[in-house]
C-alpha cells in the first residue's frame, strides 16, 4: 500500500494489548460484529489466525473474506496491518 489511513498507522505504531477487532485498519462496525458472532472479538484474536495461517497474506485475506464477508479492500487492509504489525512487533 503506497499510503495507509490515520487507523492503519495507529494500530502498527503501538502494542495491541486488548484492542477490540475493529482497531484494525479495513474492520469497521458491520465487519466487527460478524467477527465477533464468529469469536474474534478482539485483535489479538484474529492475530492468532493470522499466525496460524503461517502469516500468508493471500490465504488470510481470503480467510477474513469467506468468514466476515469482508470484500478485497478491506481483507487487504487487515491484512497488511497485522503484517506490519507482525514486522513491528515479533
Amino acid at each position: 500500500m503506497s499510503s495507509t489511513s490515520q487507523k492503519h498507522r495507529d494500530f502498527v505504531g503501538e502494542p495491541m494489548g486488548e484492542k477490540a477487532v475493529t482497531a484494525l485498519s479495513g474492520i469497521g462496525s458491520t465487519l466487527g460484529v460478524n467477527l465477533s458472532k464468529q469469536g474474534y472479538d478482539k485483535a489479538n484474536v484474529l492475530l492468532g489466525q493470522f499466525l496460524l495461517l503461517k502469516k500468508d497474506t493471500e490465504l488470510f485475506a481470503e480467510w477474513l473474506k469467506d468468514i466476515s464477508g469482508a470484500n478485497g479492500r478491506q481483507a487487504t487492509a487487515c491484512t497488511q496491518c497485522l503484517k506490519e504489525w507482525c514486522d513491528a512487533f515479533l
